[in-house]
């Protein structure tokens, strides 16, 4: 069938819902070129104000889904899960989670991103070990995925090239906040790539997209009813996003700690949120029966996957990682308990120093970031380190710091500290 793209506009803008055939030819006809970006702009203009009908939202994401291909991941012999992540600062989860859940017995494919603004992306922190490869063929994937257990690579040009067309025009229309649109493009994507089960981890607080604990929930559940309706067994984790996660936000740095954690070691806190993730993704893959990924994590299980993962994409594990030119030292002005360290000031700072982009042609730094000496309710001395900023370029400082002017709050008696892990969403 043919339709009057003017006409789409109209309807939404009215707050109607389009028939599944019209959908079907919006997607198709903007992917083939044959919609204007100006026309499908005012559409997803209408789309922010007026939102998507649950069916209409899932017709929507199936019609992305099926702009391309869609990976086949059957007779790996182990069951495939994944995890996505809405994005946060120092959230080098899933390189951790990756090969612990590989080493737990399942299959995971994790087709992962770049960071964009103040959130990191686990290509760029990947990208930071000599020799590593984040593109790979479906072939090639496949074979890492029986041989190791897990692959973190970039999404083919074939997988959802609707979304990679919306993605780019909604980041310059100011259409990018529309949970619809948020939850159609990521998981198109995750549908796309073929795994069985997805455990999605949404961030919530200062440094997340979504500041709300409200928001975040209806993210999340937009999400698993989309997943659930494609066939995919998906949950939710609500996890805290008002603190940077770890103690580092940067390329290289972030890849250091995440080697620690595969070790047996690793600050708690993200020990924490990757075990909890991990857990569900078991569940999900038919897996709970097996070791408990916290004692795997423990015990180094999951660092000999991680080696072996890395190799199988061309990187050398034992390679010496990128190192700043230039770092900076800020000590703690004050002995007291850190109130809060606000996540996105840190990943501002982290960004200006060269660790992240602006547009998603822009090259970044592999050594660039912050690293903190404390997390909030621990105690801190005046005088000692408390922030140290790494940068290859020293003209990058001085914006920087100013990011980081009240990001730090420091008091004579502990904060509440809030959990983790603040809900689970699932059908």
């Amino acid at each position: 069938m043919t339709f009057h793209v003017i006409d789409l506009i109209r309807t939404k803008r009215d707050g109607g819902r389009l028939p599944d055939e019209a959908v079907d030819w919006l997607i198709n006809s903007y992917t083939a070129g044959a919609v204007a970006d100006e026309q499908m702009a005012s559409y997803l203009m209408a789309v922010l104000w007026r939102g998507m009908q649950p069916a209409e939202l899932s017709r929507w994401t199936a019609a992305m889904v099926a702009s391309g291909e869609r990976l086949d991941l059957s007779g790996l012999g182990r069951p495939t899960v994944d995890k996505h992540s809405t994005g946060g600062v120092g959230d080098k989860v899933s390189l951790v989670l990756v090969p612990l859940v590989a080493a737990c017995g399942a299959a995971v494919p994790q087709l992962a991103g770049r960071g964009l603004g103040h959130t990191g992306g686990t290509l760029d922190k990947m990208e930071a070990i000599p020799g590593w490869q984040a593109s790979l063929s479906s072939e090639r994937m496949r074979s890492v995925l029986t041989d190791v257990g897990g692959v973190i690579a970039a999404a083919g040009a074939g997988l959802a090239p609707a979304d990679r067309k919306l993605y780019a025009l909604r980041d310059v229309t100011g259409t990018v906040e529309s949970i619809p649109l948020i939850a159609s493009s990521i998981m198109s994507k995750k549908i796309a790539e073929g795994t069985s089960a997805l455990v999605l981890d949404v961030k919530v607080g200062s440094g997340a997209f979504m500041t709300a604990q409200a928001q975040a929930r209806a993210l999340a559940e937009t999400m698993v009813t989309l997943g659930d309706a494609a066939g995919v067994r998906t949950e939710a984790l609500l996890t805290g996003m008002d603190a940077p996660l770890g103690r580092t936000a940067g390329n290289a740095l972030e890849v250091v700690e995440a080697v620690e954690t595969l070790r047996g070691g690793g600050p708690a806190d993200l020990v924490e949120v990757t075990v909890a993730l991990a857990r569900r993704m078991l569940v999900l893959a038919g897996l709970e029966g097996g070791p408990d990924p916290a004692d795997v994590l423990a015990a180094g299980k999951a660092y000999d996957v991680w080696r072996r993962m890395v190799t199988a994409q061309g990187g050398d594990p034992d390679a010496a990682l990128p190192v700043a030119g230039h770092v900076e030292t800020v000590p703690a002005p004050v002995t007291g308990f850190l109130c809060s360290l606000d996540a996105r000031a840190v990943g501002v700072a982290a960004w200006r120093l060269g660790a992240g982009r602006s547009r998603k042609d822009d090259v970044v730094s592999a050594s660039a970031g912050v690293r903190w000496f404390a997390s909030p309710g621990e105690r801190v001395v005046a005088g000692t380190p408390l922030l140290q900023l790494h940068t290859d370029d020293p003209a990058r400082m001085a914006s920087a710091m100013e990011a980081l002017t009240d990001a730090v709050e420091i008091a004579d008696t502990p904060p509440a500290v809030q959990p983790l892990v603040r809900g689970r969403v699932h059908l």
